[in-house]
């Protein structure tokens, strides 16, 4: 009689568990970002913003700070700049200079793609504004069109931009 018991008892955890397994959805289930944003943009080969960030000590702020979303210029985005651009921003007498230039890439939060097409501008950590515009789907940053959306990383996340964001002189 005990073991008959013990059968039924068996069989109804068995069911339970196999219940319950059937009832989730994977589909719903996401994972979680566990990398920082600049570990995620050095995972994803953006070589050239992580030398900048770098180069002007941000990589500390979007490796352990945060909330943020990031205009993420690509590679082929500082290589759109004048000869020299590049090389000359990543000096340590124009560390100001190149950090002004990057916070002016990164938003205050957590902004996803649905997100930012309701925006018309968004205030950069820099201060100054980037202007949103949508069109015919495409959406673009100051003129930069977004590439790539919603990269997600524990701390932020990560919208791909074909340009270098230039910030307003004053």
């Amino acid at each position: 009689m005990k073991s008959l018991i013990k059968s039924i008892q068996s069989g109804s955890l068995v069911l339970i568990a196999v219940l319950f397994l059937a009832a989730c959805d994977s589909d719903s289930i996401e994972p979680v970002a566990t990398d920082s944003i600049f570990e995620t943009a050095q995972a994803s080969g953006f070589t050239t913003l992580v030398a900048a960030l770098e180069a002007a000590d941000l990589d500390v702020v979007l490796d352990t700070q945060g909330p943020f979303t990031v205009f993420a210029p690509t590679d082929e985005a500082f290589a759109k700049l004048p000869a020299g651009t590049v090389d000359n921003l990543l000096l340590p007498e124009n560390k100001a200079a190149l950090a002004d230039i990057l916070t002016y890439h990164v938003v205050e939060g957590r902004v996803t793609s649905e997100q930012v097409v309701t925006l018309t501008s968004a205030k950069t950590l820099q201060g100054a504004d980037v202007d949103i515009e949508v069109n015919d789907g495409t959406v673009s940053i100051n003129g930069a069109t977004v590439t790539a959306v919603d990269i997600e990383s524990e701390n932020g996340i990560i919208h791909v931009v074909d340009s270098v964001l230039l910030p307003p002189t004053e």
